[in-house]
């Protein structure tokens, strides 16, 4: 029988798509289906590794399905023992390794909804979320169980090695009994308007629409060796980077630890990496740690999601990496709905352009009223779901030949003296000035203009005479000349959320204090 994974073309996507090809992926159905089954379970023959994780410590961690499946039934048992029932809540807030992945898909097992929390989370962060969840169980690490007990969380269960071993007398199987509609996974998002976090619901079916971005975001197909390295914490290291390889068999791998792009690069190597996914700002990291050039590298595909990737950075990774970095866009709440199709021969990739709506989807470029906007005309993206269409907050543009741009967040745009700037083509522009090593752009209070143009930045090196100028008029080179930023100020970082992308929300709310304080 022909699957989906047989096809990698655009044209063969848009020809043999359908919701019947994708269920035909996986060997449950509506009425019994389970994610831990799906992903481990059913390839505990295979021949290759499940997972591969890159310690900071530069250490590497081979975990086989095998020894995956076994373990995490024993904690299906261990939980059900507990009076763990279908739908209660289970934290699991460790670094990857076998027991994160043992302690994810042992709940998901037992029938129990798997919450997994960011390692970096302090007793505050933990408290918003055990408030919200009421985990039954805290799976942690030694180190971060005061802070889970500090947090407010009860029935705390360091999850080590020995914790595991200590379960080796129970049973290496276990009959899960889940159907698709039930509830999974519950994810925060790393979304920043609110001080805690969105979380989204996943019920067990939800790995099927995931096939989506596996097939078309990322890429992925039978016999690629695949890595992740963001955080199994935020959806897109859970879902796209650990979930959606899984579910169809292939290796997959991530980074465990405080995060170097150096030990990145040398992971990537040591593991013959064909299809990578990351974080815009991941291969930045990479491109600005001056080693990229040193390793070798075996890749095939490419993809970024998250934010916009600058063009320079962009270059650079095609010309160091040997093959495109593809863009795929969604959220965690809609998954992926344009991506550039990593694998497909027959799509251009064309420069800036985030691609072509994934098979199934309805993507469009909308005016405030409504309407819908003309090809190169700005508006709201929205998704057609359910009969409706659905906002994703974002701006966007498309082509005469159906290719979608970012246009950055809403609330990311900036109006200044009349004239409407995007914050995402400014810091491109800056981003491609040699000095510059990271930038982030918002509008700034401004008395005469309303706003004007705020450029933040770390140098690769000293700040000079001239500088602020020198990059001033790089950006008027590149854009309108209304475009440039009036503002410039060297940093040392940059607020980032926990997944990685810049926190304009805190400069411009930083910003807005500081005129609040001068008026």
């Amino acid at each position: 029988m022909t699957r989906l994974t047989d096809f990698t073309s655009y044209s063969d996507a848009q020809t043999h798509f359908s919701k019947d090809a994708l269920w035909a992926l996986f060997e449950g159905d509506r009425a019994r289906f389970n994610i831990a089954h799906e992903c481990i379970d059913r390839y505990v023959g295979s021949d290759h590794a499940a997972l591969h994780v890159a310690h900071a410590d530069g250490g590497n961690e081979v975990i086989s399905f095998a020894e995956l499946s076994s373990r995490s039934s024993q904690i299906a048992h261990y939980l059900v023992a507990q009076g763990i029932t279908k739908g209660d809540r289970v934290a699991v807030m460790i670094e990857p390794s076998l027991p994160f992945y043992c302690a994810l898909f042992g709940a998901i097992k037992a029938g129990a909804v798997a919450v997994p929390m960011f390692t970096l989370f302090g007793p505050d962060g933990i408290r918003l979320r055990i408030e919200d969840c009421n985990p039954a169980v805290f799976f942690t690490n030694s180190a971060k169980a005061k802070d889970a007990q500090d947090g407010g969380a009860s029935n705390v269960v360091v999850a080590d090695q020995d914790f595991l071993d200590s379960l080796d007398g129970l049973p290496g199987h276990f009959d899960w009994d889940t159907a698709a509609d039930d509830l999974a996974v519950l994810q925060y998002t790393s979304g920043t308007t609110r001080l805690l976090p969105a979380a989204v619901e996943h019920n067990h079916r939800s790995i099927v629409t995931l096939m989506v971005a596996a097939l078309y975001g990322t890429g992925i197909r039978p016999g690629d060796r695949f890595f992740c390295p963001s955080s199994p914490a935020w959806g897109h290291g859970l879902w796209h980077g650990t979930l959606a390889p899984l579910a169809l068999g292939v290796s997959t791998g991530t980074y465990a630890g405080k995060f170097d792009a150096t030990r990145l690069l040398e992971a990537l190597q040591e593991f013959r990496i064909t299809n990578l996914t990351a974080a815009a700002t991941h291969y930045r990291m990479m491109r600005n740690s001056g080693h990229a050039e040193e390793f070798s590298y075996c890749f095939d595909k490419l993809s970024f999601t998250g934010e916009p990737i600058d063009s320079e950075t962009a270059t650079y990774i095609e010309r160091v990496f040997g093959t495109k970095v593809r863009s795929m866009y969604g959220t965690t709440e809609i998954g992926v709905i344009i991506s550039n199709y990593p694998g497909a021969d027959d799509l251009e990739v064309r420069d800036g352009a985030m691609g072509k709506a994934v098979p199934g989807v309805e993507v469009e470029v909308q005016r405030a009223d409504g309407s819908t906007a003309d090809p190169g005309e700005t508006g709201e993206l929205m998704v057609r779901k359910r009969g409706q269409w659905f906002p994703t907050k974002d701006l966007g543009r498309v082509d005469a030949d159906g290719y979608f741009y970012h246009g950055g967040r809403a609330d990311d745009v900036i109006i200044s003296a009349g004239w409407t700037i995007g914050a995402v083509e400014v810091e491109d522009a800056v981003l491609s000035h040699p000095a510059v090593a990271e930038c982030a752009v918002i509008g700034a209070p401004d008395d005469l203009r309303g706003l004007v143009v705020k450029a933040y930045i770390i140098l690769k090196g000293a700040e000079t005479d001239g500088l602020v100028s020198d990059i001033q008029n790089h950006v008027r080179a590149r854009l309108a000349q209304h475009e440039y930023p009036r503002q410039i100020e060297f940093v040392t970082e940059l607020p980032k959320t926990p997944a990685g992308k810049v926190n304009r929300k805190i400069l411009r709310d930083r910003e807005a204090a500081k005129a609040s304080t001068a008026a």
